[in-house]
């Protein structure tokens, strides 16, 4: 049976000055195919547009292709018409260094985007491309409302593969619409990737109450362990994204997700406790995904002071402010926002980016 867990080139190590860190990721790739996982994903802006050149450095130079899978996407951000697509596309297999994806996405599809993809006749792309054998299966990701996906998957048949950020604190969220969202695939039987599992790691570092729920189990297994194994229990769900950063998120993925057991039932009774628990913390569910330092004129480290912010409203702990100058000392601060919303169109989680960076000021400086 093919191991549900799947290396997200998204959060990887990375050097004391902001780099890559190729030999650290070497290791956690070697680590990750010799306990028989195979399933890679990119995009073309992760890391600074450096994702897809180590995803050909640290794992396509040194592995036969059939020792892996690898996902790609088509990102709005960088094409303007249809006429861009195919040297886009071309220009990713020479920065992955393969000569065909397994499956490859639109790109954090939702309502705002859709008419650019349609006006340059995506859809129509990725079907020429599985057509000519340059991949193998299509889909998308997705960031909106179930009911906006209904019509997406009605319209668009073709699509056997989507993308879904799906974990217990956002199962039931109005905005993120996990679940219903999964009952949509469900209606249509597409199959079902996950990202955020662990919400940028928020489920994995938790508040004192939420971390006894779990304690009582006696296991001493890690938080990001049940947020993984929920997100992994739904049959639809093919594998789970993780965006591991070290090699020891990497060993602690690989330790639970190497002989997969789904939750049992008074794990999801805990789960549940633990959601209503997390409800209560007032915070901003920014997942780190970092898309919104794509148009940010000032540099804003938009992710991290948003993380400090959340840090400093569930403890008021004064020394976050520290943090927070350390933060920015070579980067834009909060302050320098010049409300452009470029952030705010980008989102996937609709946050109130400029707002927030009003609070960080009033708290920081």
């Amino acid at each position: 049976m093919e191991k549900k867990l799947a290396f997200g080139f998204m959060r990887l190590p990375e050097t004391k000055d902001g780099k890559i860190d190729f030999e650290q990721t070497k290791a956690m790739v070697d680590r990750f195919i010799g306990e028989g996982f195979s399933y890679f994903d990119t995009a073309y802006g992760y890391h600074d547009q450096q994702s897809e050149i180590a995803i050909r450095e640290c794992l396509t130079k040194r592995y036969k292709r059939n020792k892996f899978q690898l996902t790609d996407k088509l990102s709005s951000s960088y094409f303007e018409t249809e006429e861009d697509l195919p040297g886009f596309f071309a220009e990713q297999l020479e920065k992955t260094g393969v000569d065909y994806f397994d499956s490859y996405l639109i790109h954090a599809l939702n309502r705002k985007n859709y008419d650019k993809f349609l006006k340059a006749n995506a859809f129509e792309f990725l079907k020429k491309l599985k057509s000519e054998g340059k991949v193998k299966r299509i889909g998308f990701s997705f960031h909106d409302t179930a009911e906006f996906l209904d019509q997406l998957l009605t319209d668009h048949p073709e699509i056997e593969v989507v993308q879904l950020q799906f974990n217990y604190l956002d199962f039931h969220d109005p905005e993120v619409q996990s679940y219903d969202c999964y009952q949509v695939c469900e209606k249509h039987k597409k199959t079902v990737l996950v990202m955020e599992p662990v919400q940028g790691g928020n489920l994995a570092s938790l508040p004192p109450q939420a971390r006894e729920v779990f304690d009582k189990f006696g296991t001493g297994a890690s938080y990001a362990s049940y947020a993984v194994r929920f997100a992994a229990s739904f049959p639809l769900v093919e594998h789970v994204l993780s965006g591991m950063s070290n090699m020891d998120q990497l060993v602690d993925n690989v330790s639970y997700m190497k002989d997969f057991r789904p939750l049992t039932g008074n794990e999801y009774v805990a789960v549940d406790e633990v959601r209503e628990i997390l409800m209560q913390v007032e915070r901003i569910p920014c997942t780190s995904c970092e898309y919104c330092l794509e148009g940010c004129p000032t540099e804003i480290p938009i992710p991290d002071v948003i993380a400090l912010l959340n840090e400093y409203n569930k403890t008021e702990d004064k020394s976050v402010a520290k943090q927070y100058e350390e933060l920015v000392r070579a980067r834009g601060r909060a302050s320098e926002c010049i409300s452009c919303a470029a952030c705010e169109e980008i989102c996937p989680q609709h946050l109130e980016i400029m707002r927030h960076m009003e609070e960080a000021t009033a708290a920081f400086e």
